[in-house]
């Protein structure tokens, strides 16, 4: 038996790749601030402190492969000063733990995989971003640049390693599209801004298939973007929303960008970016999609019955 390490295990994608991994016959160890709170007994969970630079040597020792998924939520605070340090400080110094961690400890570790997200590229309407585009000069493009760099350096132990840049997630669990259902319970479907702006999505269960794909082909290493092969505008993201969840009991609304970036700050441009990534590199590897089309993720989502 095989054994994972995931940090950011109990979180939205932790924990459904941790069902996953358990259904397939792997250990998973959570590394976490508060082991003694874990109450899955399938799963061992494991003490580390980013802030203190500290983790449990013992759990490392036991790896086959590190799965990272740590970093504060960008989308959960407003982008004061203090939470935009705190998005990129969670990231990096989490990956210089476990750059360091790896180097001061006898392990067997094979592969590490690590999240990033499709903030590293710029806004535009009219181009497919492709993994060796460069980063884009903003925020999220910076700290998605540091992100990478950081857990980079496990190839330097010899380690392969394993990005995916990760567009919005779409699962009922929890995030971006927890936010989008809400003004649906009333009635209404909620288009950011023009609509117009592109968004790149995954349903869930594609995106943790493309973690576990990364721990079973040996051969995969590199970058690659983890977003559905067809992007969407967010109103066509909506309006899918809408008719698998409501058939035709909604009206569509529109919140002005205007009043996004009163009530967003900052944040508001990263609602109103447009990002088109390309599937193409992960799909040559013979990955295919359970949801390549946003009706299919929809109709999943939110089935009839």
């Amino acid at each position: 038996m095989e054994t994972v390490l995931i940090t950011g295990g109990t979180g939205l994608v932790g924990t459904a790749l941790t069902d996953l991994l358990l259904e397939r016959g792997y250990k998973v160890i959570v590394l976490t601030r508060t082991p003694e709170r874990g109450r899955n007994k399938q799963i061992t969970y494991a003490r580390w402190d980013v802030k203190t630079q500290t983790i449990d040597t013992a759990a490392l020792q036991q790896a086959d492969y590190i799965v990272h998924l740590t970093g504060a939520n960008v989308g959960e605070k407003r982008w004061t000063d203090a939470r935009k340090q705190e998005i990129v400080t969670s990231r990096t110094q989490s990956s210089e733990l476990i750059v360091k961690a790896l180097l001061s400890t006898p392990n067997k570790v094979k592969k590490v995989i690590s999240a990033s997200a499709t903030g590293f590229y710029g806004q535009y309407t009219d181009h497919i971003f492709t993994e060796s585009d460069p980063p884009a000069q903003d925020y999220l493009g910076t700290t998605t640049q540091l992100w990478e760099q950081g857990i980079a350096e496990v190839k330097s132990l010899g380690k392969k390693l394993v990005t995916f840049r990760i567009g919005i997630v779409l699962s009922r669990n929890g995030g971006a599209l927890k936010e989008f259902y809400k003004p649906l319970r009333f009635g209404f479907a909620t288009v950011m801004g023009s609509g117009e702006q592109y968004i790149s999505w995954i349903h869930i269960h594609d995106l943790v298939r493309l973690f576990f794909n990364a721990i079973v082909n040996d051969k995969l290493e590199g970058t690659y973007n983890a977003v559905a092969p067809n992007p969407v505008t967010n109103k066509e993201l909506i309006q899918a929303m809408a008719r698998a969840a409501k058939g035709r009991s909604y009206m569509m609304a529109y919140v002005p960008a205007a009043v996004l970036k009163v009530a967003l700050g900052e944040m508001s441009v990263e609602v109103l970016k447009s990002v088109r990534a390309s599937a193409n590199k992960i799909q040559q590897t013979g990955f295919q999609f359970s949801y390549p089309t946003i009706d299919k993720a929809m109709e999943q989502l939110f089935p009839k019955h």
